[in-house]
């Protein structure tokens, strides 16, 4: 199963980032599939980048809504907040543990063998939804210029996979560029290298602490199509599931937690009673009727 996440996880990367003539253009794809959301946390301003970041499309929309309201162009875009919820109410977080490009980066930096391996602090995994609630919904909107527009703030202060897969590809291909960086740049770049050698000793930092597209997702990870499922008559109570867990979570303890990416590495390599299932809907697609006796021989 592993095998299989990392393979659709590369595939969904290259799929949403697959524009390959990017080095003669030396410019961003701005061709028809740029009006494809990515289900994942990529940035548009890639020059790879074939799709549109679901954030960036978020604060794009909320920082014209004053404009359009004192001008009487009144506008919402029901595709971008259409396609947004409609992978958030079929998947819930699953997108960040099956296709979200910085999610891979993350984990094969995790890889390295360097360092003591630790977890974060429980209170830094509130971080993400301030982030969710202020920097991509209420300042966008909130906080103006003279003209009524407001500013991604997500995008322009904090998000690391921009600057990884835009700021440094661009300053590459376009060296005029480099005339033009300051303080803005300088940020974004420290948070980046502070992400890099964090996810050398943690597992997934940015998804656990500060992604706001995580937040966003893990909200509807109880009612969402797809989920786990606890059978709370095969759990023993182990903690093996918790072992395993990219994010940290003893599933038992909290079946449906915003924190799961539905990797479900707790159900295939953890869990060795059948405690844990897949279900679309109230359909189970795993057979966890396993054995009893393996219960019954640690009871």
């Amino acid at each position: 199963m592993e095998s299989a996440r990392k393979f659709v996880q590369i595939i969904a990367t290259f799929l949403t980032n697959s524009y390959f003539l990017f080095p003669q253009t030396k410019n961003i794809y701005q061709g028809p599939l740029k009006a494809l959301c990515s289900p994942g946390l990529n940035c548009y301003s890639c020059p790879a980048s074939t799709t549109y970041c679901p954030i960036g499309a978020i604060q794009q929309l909320l920082l014209g809504v004053r404009f359009s309201l004192e001008t009487g162009a009144y506008f919402l875009s029901f595709y971008v907040v259409g396609t947004i919820g409609l992978i958030a109410t079929a998947t819930g977080r699953l997108t960040c543990g099956w296709l979200c490009p910085f999610g891979l980066i993350q984990e094969l930096l995790y890889k390295i063998p360097f360092g003591k391996k630790r977890e974060v602090y429980p209170v830094l995994r509130y971080i993400k939804y301030g982030m969710l609630i202020l920097f991509v919904f209420l300042f966008p909107l909130f906080i103006t210029n003279e003209w009524g527009m407001g500013i991604p703030w997500f995008c322009k202060y904090v998000c690391p996979a921009g600057t990884l897969e835009a700021g440094l590809p661009m300053l590459i291909l376009q060296p005029d560029l480099r005339a033009t960086i300051g303080y803005l740049f300088y940020n974004k770049l420290f948070w980046l290298v502070v992400f890099i050698f964090w996810s050398v000793t943690t597992s997934r930092p940015f998804c656990k602490t500060t992604c706001p597209l995580g937040a966003f997702y893990g909200a509807f990870n109880s009612f969402s199509l797809v989920k786990l499922n606890l059978v709370e008559d095969n759990c023993t109570e182990c903690g093996a599931c918790k072992t395993v867990c990219p994010m940290g979570i003893q599933f038992n303890e909290s079946p449906g937690s915003p924190e799961c990416i539905l990797c479900m590495r707790c159900m295939r390599e953890g869990c060795q009673f059948g405690a844990i299932e897949l279900q679309i809907g109230n359909n189970p697609l795993t057979a966890n009727s396993r054995v009893k006796r393996k219960i019954e021989q640690i009871t």
